[in-house]
């Protein structure tokens, strides 16, 4: 009876431990995408994307509720939300022009 309860409690621990990492990898990728290409001068900073594209959104009554970055085109993509409404932003990373909207 005691071994099946250390089995099970080393089985389970086993279990998270290996699933939050395996879950947070495609973001590290992304991250480290998004950081490479904006030390080597390919994309803006999200911050600058944010500080360009954010407040016109806000002014039309979305609220900002994150991104992604998309390496393989340098394509930042802005979610908002108005209402019970999804807003895609896509955003050229290269220039900060926005070149496509969707939902909302």
């Amino acid at each position: 009876m005691m071994l099946s309860k250390v089995f099970v409690a080393c089985a389970s621990f086993a279990l998270l431990a290996g699933g939050p990492v395996s879950a947070k990898e495609p973001r590290r990728d992304e991250q480290d995408r998004n950081r490479d290409a904006i030390e080597n001068g390919r994309v803006r900073p999200l911050r600058m994307i944010e500080n360009s594209i954010v407040p016109r959104m806000k002014a039309g009554g979305a609220d900002y509720i994150g991104q992604e970055f998309y390496g393989e085109d340098s394509r930042y993509r802005l979610k908002f939300m108005r209402g019970k409404s999804v807003i895609w932003v896509d955003v050229d990373g290269r220039t900060g022009a926005i070149i496509g909207q969707a939902g909302g």
